[in-house]
């Protein structure tokens, strides 16, 4: 099992954690995690892009002039594509650009990633995260505490102050163990989690 440091907000360390190799110690497999990025950008596309064809544009009925003898090159339509005003070649149309993975797929896409970022010491666990008060500098002061600014925190709960604290501060996102995907936790530098949100993901999905 790996283990990896448990810090206070203030930034010290207060202990260690054992974390469960079935979550956070699996082989990395880079082909499902790129599936599971792509799955998640396709599936985020509205897909409503539309452009007519020349069959599709008004007009254009009748020949522009006629086929010899004109000195022109010959034309059958001001609508063709080479014409201003003329249809588009091969116009994109509405299309739905989502595909599904199987269950089993995502899940483990989801453990490559975060064990990819043990492996690259880019995740952190907080002994706890909670303010008093909504405060964003008292989120900034346990970022900075924590020597970390591109980063994804996970809490156990959804706690307002928290969210709230973290939402005006630029690349931080607050996300719960229900929540959290693959596509964000390789997009941010760090992975903050609380030691409660780690017993969480592990009882999901060790």
């Amino acid at each position: 099992m790996a283990s990896v440091s448990v810090y206070n907000m203030e930034g010290k360390e207060v202990g260690t954690i054992e974390l469960n190799d079935a979550v956070f110690g699996v082989e990395v497999n880079e082909h499902l995690v790129h599936m599971a990025v792509v799955n998640q950008l396709a599936n985020k596309r509205q897909g409503t892009q539309k452009a007519k064809t020349r069959s599709e544009v008004s007009g254009g009925g009748r020949k522009p002039w006629r086929q010899k003898g004109t000195g022109h090159a010959r034309q059958g339509s001001t609508r063709a594509p080479q014409w201003t005003g003329g249809g588009v070649v091969f116009a994109p149309t509405p299309r739905d650009y989502s595909f599904k993975m199987n269950k089993k797929e995502k899940r483990a896409a989801l453990k490559s990633a975060l064990t990819s970022r043990v492996q690259e010491n880019k995740l952190i666990v907080l002994e706890d995260l909670k303010f008093d008060a909504i405060k964003t500098k008292a989120m900034q002061n346990v970022l900075d505490g924590l020597k970390v600014s591109k980063a994804l925190v996970v809490t156990k709960d959804n706690d307002t102050n928290v969210v709230l604290s973290a939402r005006n501060i630029p690349d931080v996102q607050t996300a719960l163990p229900s929540t959290i995907n693959v596509y964000d936790i390789l997009k941010y530098n760090t992975v903050v989690l609380t030691k409660a949100a780690v017993e969480a993901i592990e009882e999901v999905y060790a």
